[in-house]
């Protein structure tokens, strides 16, 4: 919930500003700009997302390549069709793959360094026996 306030505030904040430096006008048909180019992202990657999903599932590709191929894509794409300039500039740097693999690669390391983590636990059982 924090961190939705705190991008709610960074997304009126820079929206007021540049809205305040380009006008109304030029503020207004950059949003229609990039909704019509988000939709026409998500219309274009339906096909090849179907086929990735469905490689994933049948295990010809890793969770980690399904990430990189379409989802930030796909969350881009989103944030293209939401108004706003901050969610416009984050959109628009999701399409690159290459920001994706960083992000990617960043998750997969923190969830491979928990999954290291709960292995060196050792889990015993004690049973005490006692003569009365």
């Amino acid at each position: 919930m924090v961190y939705f306030l705190i991008y709610l505030f960074l997304e009126i904040t820079v929206t007021l500003n540049i809205a305040a430096k380009i006008g109304a006008f030029a503020t207004f048909i950059e949003v229609i700009v990039s909704a019509i180019a988000g939709f026409v992202i998500i219309a274009n990657i339906g096909n090849s997302f179907s086929e990735s999903f469905g490689a994933l599932v049948q295990r010809r590709i890793t969770e980690e390549e399904f990430l990189q191929l379409h989802l930030f894509m796909f969350i881009g794409a989103i944030l293209l069709i939401i108004p706003g300039f901050l969610s416009d500039m984050v959109g628009i740097l999701f399409q690159f793959p290459y920001i994706g693999l960083m992000i990617t690669r960043r998750f997969y390391r923190f969830k491979n360094n928990q999954e290291k983590r709960s292995d060196d636990v050792i889990d015993v059982e004690v049973i005490d026996h006692m003569d009365k």
